[in-house]
């Protein structure tokens, strides 16, 4: 358990300490319990609670009578408060978000990409998009904490800038679109690859606390894992963790990019899926805004009783499940769970595929066996986790927060 301090210099984190765990509590806590449970003075946590309710982010509900003596006041989060923006760039859509300080998608839009915009289109388009998500939520422009976005990798995070994603079209490439969109909203703007922010989106949902220790396996126009330990996403060193696609799945498979055959990416690539399911016959590339319609096709095959449609999609989750296993053997997680967008559209069949290999897989190494859940967002995970990096960023509290600015590494 975190706990405070009654120092002066840390009352900011003393702040988001209370904070989180008043969100963490969805019927309220009292003033008594939180300062049992941070190890603060009454005095501090009585001072940290009227600012939190002054500035809005917190009301007092109805005093609980539990005995002698005066009354409980719980407090609450007002999910209300405040409010994040999320954006997801995938090749097939992109999704743009804006959620409340539970993590609730209020207003939300999809759409398709255009293959020939500029840079100076490109970011009109999302500006614009962002607006009138605002404007559709009831959200003012002051009640917006920030905007997250979820790319494909590689990216540099911190400057905002994503380099070369093999899966985005050129004009993407070397853009700072961090800076950029920072510049254009007047908005605090985070960058994540993708699959991190897809973890952080889930950890940031899970009020049981169930995917501490935990892999989210993200399946869009590629394939990724997000990381997450002791309850924090695994960034690595330059932000860049959870790149999967080479993990060899399926020897003598088809052939990768990189070389090998069997990759989990070009064993799962949404084309091989759709000429093994045969919706198309793979003479002619199909171009990614496209893609979606014709997995929803495959998908619609494969309930349909299509048994070659419905081949093609067991396959992609058995190959899933071989990653899984590999994956969980190296990082012994509690849980793995599933999702994005593709996942959303193939799951009802490739899902009980994945959950049966993963059981019967003889080469888990964990004792516990692997627990496999599917995404509980409905919503694109990767674009509710950009908004909820923001969230995340505003309401968590880390001891790494307490470091003094300037000290020596």
């Amino acid at each position: 358990m975190r706990r405070g301090s009654n120092l002066p210099a840390v009352g900011t984190y003393n702040q988001t300490l209370v904070l989180d765990l008043i969100r963490r509590s969805p019927d309220g806590i009292s003033r008594i319990e939180l300062a049992a449970r941070t190890g603060l003075s009454a005095q501090t946590l009585s001072n940290v609670a009227r600012r939190l309710v002054a500035e809005g982010w917190v009301r007092e509900g109805t005093p609980i009578v539990t005995g002698p003596g005066k009354p409980r006041t719980p407090l609450q989060l007002d999910p209300t408060a405040r409010c994040a923006v999320g954006i997801h760039l995938d090749p097939a859509v992109e999704t743009v978000v804006v959620v409340d300080l539970l993590g609730k998608v209020v207003a939300q839009t999809e759409r398709t990409p255009r293959p020939d915009a500029t840079r100076e289109q490109i970011l009109d388009d999302l500006v614009g998009t962002v607006e009138s998500l605002l404007a559709e939520g009831g959200r003012s422009r002051a009640s917006v904490l920030g905007i997250g976005v979820a790319a494909p990798g590689p990216l540099d995070a911190d400057a905002g800038v994503l380099f070369e994603p093999p899966l985005l079209p050129p004009v993407w490439h070397d853009l700072a679109l961090g800076p950029l969109l920072r510049e254009a909203t007047g908005l605090p703007t985070t960058v994540e690859k993708d699959v991190v922010a897809a973890m952080v989106g889930e950890l940031w949902r899970d009020a049981a606390q169930e995917l501490q220790d935990s892999i989210f396996v993200y399946y869009g126009a590629g394939v990724g894992a997000g990381l997450a330990v002791d309850g924090a996403p695994i960034r690595g060193r330059t932000g860049n963790a959870g790149d999967v696609a080479h993990l060899v799945v399926e020897p003598g498979g088809p052939a990768c990019g990189c070389g090998q055959r069997g990759c989990l990416g070009a064993a799962i690539a949404p084309e091989r899926l759709l000429v093994d399911g045969g919706v198309i016959d793979g003479s002619e590339p199909v171009a990614a805004p496209a893609l979606r319609e014709r997995l929803r096709e495959l998908a619609a095959r494969a309930r349909a009783g299509d048994e070659r449609a419905a081949s093609a999609v067991r396959r992609a989750g058995s190959s899933l499940a071989r990653a899984v296993v590999q994956i969980n053997n190296l990082l012994d997680a509690d849980v793995v769970v599933v999702g994005g967008p593709l996942w959303k559209l193939l799951s009802t069949t490739a899902g009980p595929a994945l959950s049966d290999a993963v059981a019967a897989s003889t080469e888990t190494a964990t004792v516990r066996g692997i627990r496999v859940l599917e995404s509980g967002l409905a919503t694109d995970a990767a674009a509710v986790g950009a908004a909820c990096l923001v969230l995340d960023a505003a309401m968590t509290a880390r001891p790494t927060d307490l470091m003094i600015a300037g000290a020596p590494n």
